[in-house]
């Protein structure tokens, strides 16, 4: 057992830290818990595309099927909203509340800085406007679109994209079912958090007040450190979207052990890691199986510096201008190749649907690291098509 506040001398490769990251993210043995309890300890999954979260949990939890997800968001255990970094995540219901108080600052910050919004703020009253929002997707989930006219018939001035925009930044709106079950098709519909999930809200209590709110940052940044740690202060802001956070950790030192990680660069100081003490740390030769991400998957998101599960000179290179991540393969626990899957249509009748999943190395692989993600690949294609009539794993290397 690792001693609270203590400070231990080994320095922490990247090797070791990729092993102590895929531990807790159940990515070097799938968990049996149940998938609430999964979402929870990874404080959410990324949910741009509906889709992402469904990857991401199948390839944590054994036995997972697409209908254990739809379950709990139509019973509203789960439900999606933008909370870290402003984006979309699945959440439970019970972290909703004080994960969507904690980046309601950050997204209404953001929006106020935001030069494309300047013209619409300037002739917009955000008070009313929040006001007028949530009586709106209230009264009963709407649409972006309906949200844009309604608000429109005030300030006519503004571009109705804007005004939506402004609502989902300044309210905690989720986005309702059938929105976000699999293999369903529905516009993005809103209505607020405490609409959705009024018991859950509740027992939150007011996240408004100073104490309270300090006590949901320790919180979340304990968690955060058992699903993606050790890591340094900037790495918890890297993933939550939040600044100032040096003074909680500071807070939380005596409850933390501190472990010296190998310089970001070559010649550079040894950087300092805080940790859970009793938190998975397994030797940096344990076996990584191939798992293949989703798009946006938190784990090569959560932290500052990330090389512990990628290199610089192909993060580089897979970066976009407007960020888009594509979807990654972990190959001996970093990301070593890249995905995709197309369907085509044919056969007599043209109904006939062959989905093909193309995995692109990022480097050469060898011929047996190879047959692993092929190996990996072949379930994967069929999980994600399983409504299509043939599968196909190819490999563009």
């Amino acid at each position: 057992m690792s001693v609270p506040g203590a400070t231990f001398g080994t320095v922490l490769d990247d090797r070791s830290l990729n092993r102590a990251l895929l531990a807790r993210q159940h990515l070097l043995q799938r968990t049996s818990d149940d998938v609430p309890t999964v979402v929870e300890h990874l404080v959410g999954l990324q949910a741009q595309n509906p889709w992402s979260p469904f990857l991401g949990l199948w390839s944590r939890v054994a036995g997972f099927t697409t209908a254990d997800l739809d379950a709990g968001l139509s019973d509203r255990t789960l439900l999606r909203m933008a909370v870290m970094r402003s984006t979309v995540h699945l959440v439970t219901a019970r972290d909703a509340p004080v994960l969507a108080a904690l980046a309601l600052p950050v997204m209404a910050g953001e929006l106020r800085a935001n030069p494309r919004r300047r013209a619409a703020l300037d002739v917009v009253d955000l008070d009313r406007l929040v006001e007028r929002a949530a009586a709106y997707v209230r009264a009963e989930p709407r649409r972006t679109t309906d949200l844009g006219a309604h608000l429109a018939q005030e300030w006519p001035a503004a571009h109705p994209q804007d005004l939506s925009a402004f609502a989902r930044a300044l309210l905690p709106l989720v986005q309702v079912t059938p929105r976000g079950l699999w293999g369903r098709s529905a516009a993005t519909t809103w209505t607020t958090l405490d609409t959705w999930v009024p018991d859950a809200v509740a027992a939150a209590g007011d996240l408004t007040v100073a104490d309270a709110r300090a006590r949901a940052l320790e919180d979340v940044v304990l968690r955060y450190l058992g699903a993606f740690g050790p890591a340094s202060v900037a790495d918890v802001q890297a993933w939550s979207g939040l600044t100032g956070l040096r003074d909680v950790v500071a807070g939380l030192r005596d409850r933390l052990v501190v472990l010296p990680a190998a310089p970001a660069r070559a010649g550079g100081r040894t950087r300092e890691l805080l940790d859970l003490p009793d938190a998975p740390r397994p030797d940096g030769d344990v076996p990584a199986p191939v798992r293949l991400l989703a798009d946006y998957d938190n784990l090569w998101l959560a932290h500052a510096q990330r090389t512990r599960v990628i290199d610089d000179e192909h993060r580089l290179r897979l970066r976009t201008p407007n960020g888009r991540l594509p979807a990654a393969v972990l190959v001996d626990g970093r990301v070593g190749a890249t995905w995709a899957m197309t369907r085509e249509s044919g056969g007599r009748t043209g109904r006939r649907v062959t989905a093909t999943l193309t995995v692109t190395p990022l480097d050469p692989l060898p011929a047996a690291r190879r047959r692993e993600v092929l190996e990996a690949a072949e379930p994967a294609v069929r999980f994600l098509a399983d409504d299509a009539d043939a599968h196909v794993v190819r490999y563009a290397g």
